[in-house]
C-alpha cells in the first residue's frame, strides 16, 4: 500500500505526460499548428494559470517539457534566506534543510509544483491561454497562405446572402485552408443574383491583417478577373506566348483587352478567340453574358487608338504632340458607333490607350481648324499684351523727363506765350465799351 501512494504522489507532481504530447500532436495534425510553438502557448499558459493563484510570482516559474520521456515538470525557484521577507521568491533556511540538508543560506533551490492542484480560475486562466495562442497561430497561418494569392483568382462557395443589401459570404479554400470572405455589393456584377450553393470565382484584390483574424478583399468586378480567366482558358497566354498588355472594363456590360505577341507565328486575337469562339465563350459565360472586344496592341498610338475603338471603322487618328490626346476622325454613319451608347465605346477605349480621345465625323472634322485659327489669334493676342506691358515697364516709375538738359527749356516757352496774349486780350476789351457810349443817347 505505500509504494503505491508513492507512486501516485510521484505522478500527482507532473501532468499525464502521453496524453499531453499525443494532444499536441493530434492538433498539428488537424489545424497544422507547428509541434514546437504549441508547446511554448502551453507551457506558457501553465506559468499564467501558478502566478493567478500565487501573487509576488515574478519570473522564478519555469516548465521543463521533455519529449524524449515524455513528461513536463512545472518548477519554482527560490531563494534560501534565514527570515522570509516573500514567500512568493524565498524559503527559509530550515524549511529548505527537510528535503535538502546540505542547503546553505544564499543558494537557490528548485520547487516543483503540482499543476493538477490549480485551482478553477487558474485553470480556465491556462485553458483561455493556450485557446487564444491556437487561434493566434491559425489567423497567422491563414493569412501566410493567402497573402500570397494575391492578385489571383480562386473559387468559393456561397454559404450566406445577406437579404438586406445582397453581401455575399463565401467560404474559399487553398491548398488546405479555409477562411471566409466578404464579396460586398459594390464589388458585384450588376444583375448577378448568388444563391446559397453556388460556386464563384473571385478575384483577390487584398489581405489584411486585423483583430478578428485575416481580412480577404474579393471582387468580381476587377479588370484581374478578366486577365485570370483568359490565362486558365487560353494556354498562349499562360505560357506567356501571348501577353495582355491593357484591360478596360465596365462590369456587366463590356470590356476591352490588348494583346500582343512576340512571336509573329501567333495571332494573339485567335488565340484568345479559340475554335469557333470556344475560349471567349467560356469566359464571357462566366462574366454573365458581358460583351468583350479584343484587339491587338500596337506601339504605334495612331494604330492603337484607331484599333481600341473597334467595331467603329476609323478614318484618320492625328496624336497630338506634348499631350497623351489625339483627334480621330471616323465616318459620318460610324460616329454614333465609335461614341457607343453613353460614350461607353470611347470611355473604355481611352481607358485602355490611356489617350484622351476627341472623336468628330468627316463632315465636321473642318471645325477643329476653325478651333486651331481661333486658338491661334488669341495666343497672338496674349503675346501682343504682354509686349505691351513689357515696353510700360521700362517707363521711370518716379515720371520724370528723360530729355537732355539743353532742350528742357522748350517744354516752357508755351508758358511764356501764353503770359505776352494775355494784356492784348483786356485792351481789345476795354475798347468795346468806349465804341458803344455815343449810341446811347441816339437810343
Amino acid at each position: 500500500m505505500a509504494k503505491k501512494t508513492t507512486k501516485k504522489a510521484a505522478k500527482s507532481n507532473e501532468l499525464d505526460g502521453k496524453e499531453f504530447f499525443a494532444a499536441v500532436t493530434l492538433i498539428e495534425k488537424e489545424k497544422g499548428i507547428p509541434r514546437h510553438y504549441m508547446l511554448e502557448k502551453i507551457t506558457q499558459a501553465l506559468v499564467s494559470a501558478y502566478k493567478r493563484d500565487h501573487e509576488g510570482v515574478t519570473d522564478n516559474v519555469f516548465v521543463e517539457a521533455n519529449e524524449v520521456t515524455e513528461t513536463v515538470r512545472m518548477y519554482v525557484k527560490k531563494e534560501i534566506v534565514e527570515e522570509v521577507t516573500n514567500p512568493a521568491t524565498e524559503i527559509a533556511l530550515a524549511e529548505a534543510r527537510k528535503s535538502l540538508p546540505s542547503a546553505q543560506s544564499g543558494d537557490v533551490v528548485r520547487i516543483e509544483i503540482k499543476p493538477r492542484n490549480f485551482g478553477r480560475i487558474a485553470a480556465q486562466t491556462a485553458r483561455q491561454v493556450i485557446i487564444q495562442g491556437m487561434r493566434e497561430a491559425e489567423h497567422s497561418m491563414i493569412y501566410d497562405m493567402f497573402s500570397s494569392k494575391e492578385h489571383e483568382m480562386l473559387v468559393g462557395t456561397v454559404t450566406r446572402v445577406d437579404p438586406r443589401n445582397g453581401a455575399v459570404t463565401l467560404r474559399i479554400t487553398s491548398d488546405g485552408e479555409s477562411t471566409d470572405a466578404y464579396l460586398s455589393p459594390s464589388e458585384q456584377v450588376r444583375g448577378e443574383v448568388a444563391h446559397e450553393g453556388d460556386r464563384l470565382k473571385v478575384y483577390v484584390v487584398e489581405v489584411r491583417r486585423s483583430s478578428r483574424g485575416p481580412q480577404i478583399l474579393i471582387s468580381r468586378t476587377h479588370p484581374g478577373l478578366v486577365k485570370r480567366l483568359f490565362e486558365l482558358e487560353v494556354p498562349e497566354i499562360y505560357d506567356g506566348t501571348v501577353e495582355i498588355r491593357s484591360i478596360a472594363r465596365e462590369a456587366g456590360s463590356r470590356s476591352k483587352l490588348a494583346v500582343w505577341s512576340a512571336d509573329e507565328n501567333v495571332d494573339p486575337i485567335g488565340a484568345c478567340v479559340g475554335p469557333k469562339g470556344a475560349r471567349v465563350n467560356n469566359v464571357v459565360a462566366e462574366l454573365g453574358s458581358e460583351k468583350i472586344d479584343i484587339i491587338k496592341y500596337s506601339d504605334d498610338p495612331a494604330q492603337y487608338v484607331a484599333a481600341a475603338l473597334s467595331p467603329a471603322d476609323v478614318l484618320s487618328v492625328l496624336p497630338l504632340e506634348g499631350s497623351k490626346s489625339c483627334r480621330v476622325v471616323v465616318p459620318d454613319d460610324q460616329l454614333s458607333l465609335a461614341i457607343g451608347k453613353e460614350g461607353q465605346n470611347a470611355r473604355l477605349a481611352a481607358k485602355l490607350t490611356g489617350y484622351k480621345i476627341d472623336i468628330k465625323s468627316a463632315s465636321a472634322a473642318h471645325e477643329w481648324e476653325e478651333e486651331d485659327a481661333l486658338a491661334e489669334a488669341e495666343r497672338a493676342a496674349q503675346a501682343e499684351e504682354a509686349d505691351d506691358e513689357d515696353v510700360f515697364a521700362e517707363e521711370p516709375a518716379d515720371g520724370k523727363d528723360t530729355l537732355p538738359d539743353d532742350e528742357a527749356p522748350t517744354a516752357e516757352e508755351p508758358a511764356e506765350d501764353s503770359t505776352e496774349e494775355a494784356p492784348a486780350e483786356e485792351a481789345s476789351n476795354d475798347e468795346a465799351p468806349a465804341e458803344e457810349a455815343p449810341e446811347a443817347p441816339e437810343a
